[in-house]
Order: C-alpha cells, then sequence, then structure tokens
C-alpha cells in the first residue's frame, strides 16, 4: 500500500488498510474473485476508497438484504458477472421458548462470539420485537448451529430459513440534520440525545459506548463518515454525512439516529 494512504485514515485502521491491499494485489494477480468477511460501515467505506483509489477492478457488497448493516464484499475482474450465491450469506432464525424468555441483540452476539468464531463471520442479527434472526458466513454455519444450545440461560438452536421468510427489522434509522462544536465521542453523543457533557463523559469511561462494534471509553475520541456509536440504554448514531462546517466554525453532520 502506498505510505501517503495512511494518513487519510486512523493510525488503528492501517492492519485493516494492509489486508484491503492484499486482496486487490489477489485479485489483481490471480485474475478471480476475493469474498470479505462480513465488515461494518466504516470498514466498507475504506474498502471502496482504496479500490476506487488504486484499481481497474469492480465490487459488490451484500448483506442478505437492502438495508444491511454489515456487508460482505465480493472484488472481482471486470470480466466476472457476481451472483448472490457467491456471497456465501445464509440466514437463520433463532428457535426459543418465547412466551417464557426475552433475547436480545447483545445476549444474542455474546453467544455468537463465545463459540470462539469471530465477529466477522456474522452479519445483521435483526427482529420484529420477538423473532430473531442473523445471518452467517457460509463456511462455519455448522459449527455455530452445532454448538449453540442456549442463549444466555434460555434454552434456543439455530434453524436455517429461506430468504422469503425474513422479518422486517423494526429498528429503523431517523435522519437527523445537526452542528456539533466538534466530531468528538463526548460532544456528540451529548448533542444527539441532548445530555450533559459530564454525563456523556462517564458513560463512555465506563465502558457504554462502542464505536464500529468496538468498546471505546476515550471521550476525545474523533469520529468520522459513517462510524457507528451505541450507547447502552441510548441507542445508536450513524455518522452518514459530514458537510461542511457553519460561519462559527460548527460541524454540520447528518446523522442517523437510533433512540432506545
Amino acid at each position: 500500500m502506498d505510505e501517503n494512504i495512511y494518513q487519510h485514515f486512523r493510525t488503528e485502521e492501517r492492519t485493516f488498510i494492509d489486508s484491503v491491499g492484499d486482496w486487490i494485489e489477489q485479485v489483481q494477480s490471480q485474475y478471480a474473485p476475493y469474498l470479505t468477511d462480513f465488515l461494518d460501515p466504516r470498514q466498507a467505506y475504506i474498502l471502496e476508497t482504496l479500490i476506487r483509489q488504486d484499481s481497474e477492478l469492480r465490487f459488490t457488497f451484500y448483506g442478505g438484504y437492502e438495508q444491511a448493516e454489515r456487508k460482505r464484499c465480493l472484488i472481482y475482474p471486470e470480466y466476472y458477472e457476481p451472483a448472490e450465491d457467491d456471497f456465501e450469506v445464509s440466514l437463520y432464525e433463532v428457535h426459543y421458548p418465547s412466551k417464557f424468555a426475552s433475547l436480545s441483540h447483545g445476549k444474542i452476539l455474546g453467544t455468537l462470539v463465545g463459540t470462539g468464531i469471530k465477529r466477522a463471520y456474522f452479519g445483521d442479527i435483526i427482529s420484529d420485537g420477538e423473532r430473531w434472526q442473523i445471518f452467517v458466513a457460509r463456511e462455519i454455519e455448522h459449527f455455530v448451529v452445532a454448538q449453540i444450545t442456549k442463549i444466555g440461560k434460555v434454552t434456543a438452536r439455530l434453524e436455517p430459513i429461506a430468504y422469503t421468510e425474513m422479518l422486517l427489522p423494526k429498528d429503523s434509522w431517523t435522519q437527523e440534520r445537526g452542528t456539533v462544536t466538534s466530531m468528538r465521542l463526548d460532544s456528540v453523543i451529548s448533542e444527539i440525545y441532548n445530555i450533559s457533557r459530564q454525563r456523556s463523559k462517564q458513560l463512555i469511561e465506563s465502558g457504554k459506548v462502542k464505536v464500529n462494534w468496538t468498546e471505546n471509553t476515550r471521550p476525545d475520541f474523533i469520529l468520522e463518515l459513517l462510524d457507528i456509536v451505541s450507547i447502552r440504554g441510548y441507542g445508536r448514531i450513524q455518522i452518514q454525512e459530514l458537510e461542511g462546517k457553519t460561519k462559527k466554525e460548527k460541524y454540520r453532520v447528518l446523522f442517523g439516529v437510533l433512540r432506545k
């Protein structure tokens, strides 16, 4: 990877940038498609930026449904025509005694990752409030199904289902335009949820905040395009567009917001 590329991204994103460089090289040298694991929106944005900058290759994202947040990417030479099956995404429903127990996104994800499989093999986890479904990378599906007999204390099993039976997820982002004095994590959270900077700082420092699915305890962490912030008890924020600055040097941002 060209050294100059790094300066446009965060230091901690370097490893991912190097991986993308390897994937591009592989497709170029073998002249055959390469399928990534599930990427979060920020990773997808980095991958897209690097491919557009660096090569003649094509790419397509797919996460099982149109609004998927986490998607696999197929990188391929110009001659190739991708089909849905190339993405190797399977859909599973969680069967559990829903009359007596309830599940949550966090519990399901914790159980999946607890099998020893990395997060990147799982796509979105969707729910209509009672039923739960999970998008899984086909290469590990049999292992996961065999491993999962409980979620938390609840007896559960995963059953493969057809895409025609996919739920309509009840979470939907609302778009909100706002101005923030800074793109710091604490500043954005306090602006969107209308809480004091002090409160927002406490939430971050006590481990209740994740950026792109990873716990982040730094109030001064600078958010960038397509980052997703989850705040336990409050909801989630996505930086959807950075729209420049106001006369008073505030940032104009288009946010996606989910309120709990």
